[in-house]
């Protein structure tokens, strides 16, 4: 770390990365950053931090910054004044809404920037063009969570907090490679093995996290429904239901009992040996506490909604559900991912989950955002994939804040042909990305480290985000472009000062998030929503009495199992997934700046099993060729028996890597992608070596 005469200053805030939400201090020396040091105050992570973690600061002041408007001009990008682009950018917009309508619009907001950024950019879009095409990432990575869990329990979000796997009896991690997509929520569970605790993990690939893992549980790529399904055959069958907790706090039970009859054994679906169903269905049964932590690999699938409210039908078949030590909690694989969900960022809901169909909720915010009274729309907006399926017609225009779509959304070559056909397109961030070259305005944000804010955690913990230095050159804060664009447009309700005002702005429409204040956050403790009153403590814990659902009830669901949109055939013989390394963040515009995280991981690579590669002739770090009917990608094999036969594994980090194959078929609940499950042939080439 490198010093200066100047005094060291340390500035407490929360990790930029996944979503466990790690307390750091950044290190300031002379108004630059120098380093991150352990803030041991943090019951999150008490001190420790993950490779990405542990170099967060690194990328921050690297010299390719964004640091001026840049405006697209006969085909070239130039520099422009902040006058120029915003009077562009409201021009453009306010004529295709004019000429088109609402629907001619689209916004997009980042799961990677604060609460306040994604509040705001969901009220402009709302207030200034009476449009709810407005999305997050999340639809392409928890979307299902939301969907299922409000089905199953009233509310969208993880029901106990991470620390609290101390408490249980049985860890099942389904679908969730922890260890390396969350390391410091890895672990606690790592903590829980020590003190005798049991780990089941469900996974199809021999992870770092099952690797760790009491007992692996290997079943074919997405089978969950199947699965689940059978272990609760059983589990009713031997009588280990929770009959008192199905009767008073729960319906549909009969609708599940009559679905499930049907899947005694199933192992010509899921693989899983009848008799370990069996024993995994009586040790979670019988267990007196047991929780489920889950990630993508429930989620990522056009079966993502059925997936999680699977996870919440075993919770509730067995009581384990509302009390320490039980839950059904997904890991959000972004800092922000549930928050920019809170905050509204959503196509039918405004923030606090108040849905926009309901007179009384658009009635509510019209007034508090100095409206005409009747109009708010009331039809459900056009989700992120949609939207860009819908570039050209009826979607004319389109505002990207902190989203690299062209690398992190399924089917890069689509996504890349569909920015094409706008006739306008804005790109907010603090790199330049692929997805600039399709953008018509590139506007330098800020980032975590040159901000004040909150990112809610994956356990609905609201945590302080503290500048410690200045954005480069003109870089704004992503909040106060908005209000520039929104004063440009002579809107009201945008006289923000400071990211507080905005929270507070967000507070007073947002009944669960009304006592979450700036100073009762200041702690590192921070405060879990919903906290209604100034007084509450907050709710560590959800669902402990009652349900959040209107009528205080869980809901079971009989699911049938339904096979992924694409599985492998004669032409295109293998399974590919889809997913994360330790040393990298999404499409690595972070990550690849940190000297340590690029040399860990430096290009991209797939994992293939020992008789797949033997069959090819294929040798262990040998560059081959992925194809699917969507596209294709050269990468380098890893050989081994991590994955099965036939399944490949591959990170979906890098450009014109796995999202050149990923399928676009939608979950017709969530409209989450199939990311995490396509049919792909392998080739041997020449010049592999």
């Amino acid at each position: 770390m490198v010093e200066s005469k100047e005094m060291l200053k340390y500035v407490p805030t929360t990790c930029p990365y996944c979503g466990v939400g790690c307390g750091l201090n950044l290190v300031v020396n002379d108004g630059k950053l120098v380093g991150v040091e352990p803030y041991k105050r943090s019951p999150i992570n008490e001190g420790k931090l993950c490779p990405k973690g542990e170099t967060c600061w690194e990328f921050v002041q690297s010299p390719d910054r964004l640091t001026k408007p840049l405006i697209k001009k006969d085909g070239k990008f130039v520099e422009a004044s902040w006058e120029e682009a915003l009077d562009l950018i409201v021009k453009k917009f306010k004529e295709t809404s004019d000429k088109f309508g609402p629907k001619s619009l689209g916004f997009q907001s980042s799961c990677r920037t604060v609460n306040e950024d994604c509040y705001a950019l969901q009220k402009w879009a709302r207030c200034g063009f009476l449009t709810n095409n407005v999305d997050n990432c999340a639809r392409i990575c928890h979307g299902p969570s939301v969907a299922g869990l409000s089905l199953s329990f009233g509310s969208g979000a993880a029901t106990n907090p991470f620390e609290d796997v101390l408490n249980s009896d049985l860890i099942v991690m389904w679908g969730s490679n922890a260890v390396e997509a969350h390391p410091l929520a890895g672990r606690r569970v790592m903590q829980a093995k020590k003190k005798g605790i049991k780990v089941i993990v469900v996974d199809p690939r021999l992870s770092a996290t099952a690797r760790i893992a009491d007992e692996w549980i290997q079943f074919n790529p997405s089978t969950h429904i199947a699965l689940a399904n059978s272990m609760m055959y059983w589990i009713i069958k031997e009588g280990l239901e929770d009959k008192e907790f199905i009767e008073k706090r729960t319906k549909g039970f009969e609708d599940l009992k009559k679905t499930v009859e049907k899947y005694a054994d199933v192992e010509s679906i899921h693989g899983v040996p009848l008799e370990k169903v069996k024993d995994f269905a009586r040790q979670y049964a019988k267990a007196k506490n047991a929780v489920i932590i889950y990630c993508l690999g429930i989620t990522e699938l056009t079966t993502g909604t059925d997936n999680v409210r699977s996870m919440g039908n075993l919770s509730m078949l067995t009581g384990n559900i509302g009390r320490p030590g039980t839950g059904v909690n997904p890991l959000r694989g972004q800092n922000n991912v549930q928050g920019a969900c809170d905050m509204g960022a959503y196509p039918n809901v405004f923030s606090g989950y108040q849905a926009v169909a309901l007179p009384a909720n658009r009635e509510k915010m019209e007034k508090l955002w100095f409206l005409k009274e009747g109009s708010l729309p009331d039809w459900y907006g056009v989700t992120l994939t949609e939207q860009i399926n819908q570039c050209g017609d009826p979607i004319k225009a389109m505002y990207f804040m902190g989203l690299n779509p062209v690398v992190s959304y399924p089917d890069s070559n689509h996504v890349k042909r569909s920015l094409d056909k706008l006739d306008f397109c804005v790109v907010q961030d603090i790199f330049w990305n692929e997805s600039c070259e399709y953008a018509d305005v590139v506007l330098p944000g800020t980032c975590f480290a040159e901000k004040d804010g909150t990112f809610t955690s994956g356990e609905r913990r609201v945590n302080r985000v503290r500048k410690a230095v200045d954005g480069p050159g003109e870089s704004k804060y992503d909040w106060e472009i908005i209000t520039l664009l929104a004063k440009k447009m002579g809107l009201k309700g945008f006289d923000w000062k400071s990211a507080k005002d905005v929270w507070d702005d967000m507070r007073a429409c947002t009944p669960g998030q009304f006592g979450v204040t700036y100073e009762k956050i200041e702690k590192p403790e921070a405060i879990h929503w919903p906290c209604p009153t100034i007084e509450h403590p907050g709710t560590p814990i959800l669902h402990k009495e009652k349900f959040s659902a209107a009528d205080g009830l869980g809901t079971f669901f009989g699911l049938e199992y339904r096979p992924p949109a694409e599985v492998a055939d004669k032409e295109y013989p293998y399974t590919l997934m889809t997913g994360r390394v330790i040393f990298h963040y999404h499409t690595r515009t972070q990550t690849d700046r940190c000297k340590v995280l690029h040399y860990e991981v430096p290009e991209s690579f797939i994992q293939m099993n020992t008789k797949d590669a033997a069959e090819l002739g294929i040798k262990n770090l040998e560059k081959i060729k992925v194809r699917s009917r969507r596209g294709e990608t050269i990468t380098i094999a890893r050989v081994s028996n991590d994955v099965a036969p036939k399944v490949l594994y591959m990170p979906m980090h890098f450009a014109e890597g796995a999202n050149n194959l990923t399928n676009t078929a939608l979950d017709p609940l969530s409209k989450m992608p199939e990311l995490k499950h396509c049919a792909v042939a392998v080739e041997k080439i020449a010049e592999g070596k």
